[in-house]
């Protein structure tokens, strides 16, 4: 039996609900499953973009975040320029210190970063974490729940394929595994410092 997921306190019905999962993960949930069974068949199955689409989900936004983090850092290119850099720190700052200065300061690295990077995209992940998506002043517009869970796998994706995406299934497995380590208490990995 898998270690349960402290993090994941949602139900796994509820996860899955408007998740773009495929038919064939969609096939393996079952009613009253507990998270980290559907997680383990969805890597067991290969799945890893379904398994990596829920867990960003399950998880809590900052978790969330704090795992696209690692992975884009893990796959950092050895010239990242400095925007790609200073999104991640946002992010990361993010993580460390959820405000909404930092919320905010997060998407203006992203929107430099040309959202196109994982670290861009775990930045955005922070923006959507909560708050508003309009600027300051406007009236509030909050971000769907869904959109943290959203930006987070993406940017786990990218980063699994940037870099010698012959290795991408490689990367997957390390990358759910680093999730799965956040989902039961974990701060990641072992070189993680959070």
């Amino acid at each position: 039996m898998s270690e349960p997921f402290k993090k994941v306190t949602v139900p796994v019905a509820e996860i899955c609900k408007g998740l773009a999962l495929t038919p064939e993960a969609k096939a393996l949930e079952t009613p009253g499953a507990a998270a980290p069974a559907l997680f383990d068949a969805l890597v067991s199955q290969g799945l890893y973009a379904d398994a990596i689409r829920f867990l960003a989900r399950g998880l809590p936004k900052r978790e969330s975040v704090w795992w696209a983090c690692l992975c884009a850092r893990d796959r950092l290119p050895d010239d990242a320029s400095p925007e790609i850099l200073a999104a991640l720190k946002a992010a990361e700052d993010w993580v460390y210190k959820p405000t909404e200065e930092n919320r905010r300061t997060a998407m203006a690295k992203a929107e430099v970063a040309k959202f196109e990077t994982p670290s861009a995209w775990a930045a955005v992940g922070a923006f959507w974490s909560g708050g508003s998506m309009s600027p300051p002043g406007n009236p509030v517009v909050p971000p769907g729940e869904h959109l943290t869970g959203l930006a987070v796998a993406g940017s786990i994706m990218l980063a699994a394929a940037q870099i010698e995406p012959q290795n991408a299934n490689q990367r997957y497995q390390e990358f759910l595994a680093y999730g799965a380590n956040i989902a039961r208490g974990g701060r990641g990995r072992d070189a993680a410092t959070a």
